[in-house]
């Protein structure tokens, strides 16, 4: 089965200027974690940190075959889950 950590993809200020001028390849900054629950635990900081209002989560999920999908956004102050799904 795969398995990988599961990983959060924010586009933040440093990330951008780096992109813009050449120095990286994308402006996506990956951060992985080593469960969900510590990912969900920073979810918050990588919302306001975005410069997007929403954030991408990719994952595996326990006992299933391929790559499960979650988009995040900001709302009443917390994370809330827009949509989610097989990749």
């Amino acid at each position: 089965m795969s398995n990988f950590k599961p990983q959060v993809r924010v586009i933040t200020k440093e990330t951008k200027r780096d992109y813009y001028n050449g120095q990286s390849k994308s402006a996506f900054k990956t951060v992985q974690y080593p469960t969900y629950r510590e990912l969900r635990k920073n979810l918050r900081k990588h919302l306001e940190e975005n410069l997007e209002p929403t954030v991408s989560v990719y994952r595996s999920r326990r006992g299933e075959w391929g790559e499960w999908a979650e988009i995040w956004r900001l709302g009443n102050n917390k994370p809330v889950k827009v949509k989610e799904g097989w990749m």
